[in-house]
């Protein structure tokens, strides 16, 4: 399977996810879970992480984690690397722990992106089953839901809550506000309208954010792709450069964004065509449909001709 990118800046955030290898368990017991916790604490005290929530399952884990420093992917080989080595010595048991690598979806940190994440991480123990219906998400040890519930006293200094609180409309981490916050989680475990959708972005996409926060990742990432990136982002990014080039040549012809109407044989349309062809990855089919040039056998032909005509042989 293509290996995703890593996405890596001061203040991003991020939902990781990581299967035992084979699908096998990471967690043997409830001491295990204790000392992933507390590798896990090593590791932001280390690298200045901030979790915004955490679930471990039998299997998997998943983290809602923000890094200050820009410094994900030494964060997380450090935690991996310690977990395993530890899950192995204390049960004498050799190789790998967890399969290949970990899943990071990178989430934007307004617009109730980061309370949709979180609260899927807080809601997949109901998802698994693994508490019955009529008892309380709290019942379920092993996620940081209990956490934000829990006083500042009992709460580890590296989870913080403030961000969801306030995604949520609760203002302040008072008793009254974590009341609030089981309430509304509560009445969070019937699905919603149309959430399915968003969790499977979650579930399977590379991005959870707003059109914009998109195309800002797509940007920073340019140049940075290469044969091993999903193919999906590669073509977003190419898209994107096309239309930076669309808008430079638009302008430098003083044309107002009247592509559509200018005749398909126009030779400044095929000129920016031809660029396209040259400095992206853009079909000959993407090409025409973004120029507004008809059927693409017809624009490859013209692309030829002017082609012979323009350029040196």
């Amino acid at each position: 399977m293509p290996r995703q990118p890593r996405i890596e800046y001061p203040g991003a955030i991020y939902h990781v996810m990581s299967r035992g290898d084979r699908r096998e368990p990471i967690f043997l017991d409830d001491v295990d879970r204790q000392d992933f916790l507390k590798t896990l604490a090593e590791a932001c005290q280390k690298t200045g992480f901030q979790v915004h929530a955490y679930c471990l399952m039998n299997n998997h884990y998943h983290l809602v984690v923000e890094t200050p420093r820009g410094n994900l992917v030494a964060g997380m080989r450090w935690l991996q690397s310690a977990y395993t080595i530890r899950l192995n010595h204390r049960h004498q048991l050799f190789g790998h722990v967890f399969s290949g690598r970990y899943k990071a979806l990178v989430v934007e940190g307004r617009g109730g992106y980061l309370r949709a994440v979180c609260d899927y991480v807080h809601l997949n123990p109901v998802r698994a089953e693994l508490i019955a219906p009529q008892a309380r998400l709290l019942e379920y040890p092993w996620s940081s839901f209990g956490s934000y519930l829990a006083g500042r006293e009992y709460r580890p200094a590296w989870l913080r809550v403030d961000r969801l609180l306030g995604e949520h409309g609760i203002a302040g981490d008072t008793r009254r506000g974590r009341e609030q916050f089981e309430e509304r989680m509560e009445a969070r475990r019937r699905p919603q309208a149309g959430e399915e959708e968003q969790w499977k972005t979650i579930r399977r996409g590379w991005c959870l954010g707003a059109p914009e926060f998109k195309k800002e990742l797509i940007e920073r990432m340019e140049g940075q792709m290469g044969q091993g990136h999903e193919a999906q982002l590669r073509r977003e990014s190419a898209q994107a450069k096309a239309r930076r080039i669309v808008a430079v040549e638009l302008k430098a012809l003083g044309w107002e964004d009247d592509l559509k109407r200018r005749a398909k044989s126009d030779p400044a349309k095929l000129a920016i065509a031809a660029r396209l062809r040259r400095e992206t990855t853009l079909t000959i089919r993407e090409i025409a449909k973004l120029l507004y040039m008809g059927q693409p056998e017809s624009l490859n032909s013209k692309l030829h001709h002017w082609r012979k005509a323009h350029e040196p042989a």
